[in-house]
């Protein structure tokens, strides 16, 4: 079964949005996954320190065949840093990965399988 990841800004870390409206979204998305016969997984990440460790424990996790990096991060022009270290850390942990750019949290499904 093809496996994906999918890498997102943490919603409670984002002030006056709703977490919990974004939080539900999300995990939406993921059953969508399932219904597809493909397994899926979300990490959040927040800009700092723990970013890195965080990312780095999910892609250890298994042989992600796609890795989608979600719009929140890379379009936000403050997490530049952060998108960039994603990159790399995708690079890094899970070469054999496809990395994918999804533009919303609801096509992710959509954005995985142009590379599965």
């Amino acid at each position: 079964m093809p496996s994906v990841l999918v890498v997102g800004y943490d919603p409670q870390a984002i002030p006056g949005v709703d977490s919990e409206g974004l939080r539900a979204a999300l995990e939406e998305e993921l059953t969508r996954f399932g219904e597809h016969s493909i397994e899926a997984a979300m990490t959040l990440v927040v800009f700092g320190d723990s970013a890195e460790p965080t990312l780095v424990a999910s892609l250890a996790e298994r042989a992600w065949d796609v890795v989608v990096v979600g719009a929140g991060i890379r379009k936000t022009e403050q997490l530049l840093p952060l998108f960039e270290q994603i990159v790399n850390l995708i690079r890094r942990h899970a070469p054999q990965a496809a990395i994918a750019f999804n533009t919303s949290g609801g096509d992710s499904l959509e954005t995985a399988q142009r590379w599965l």
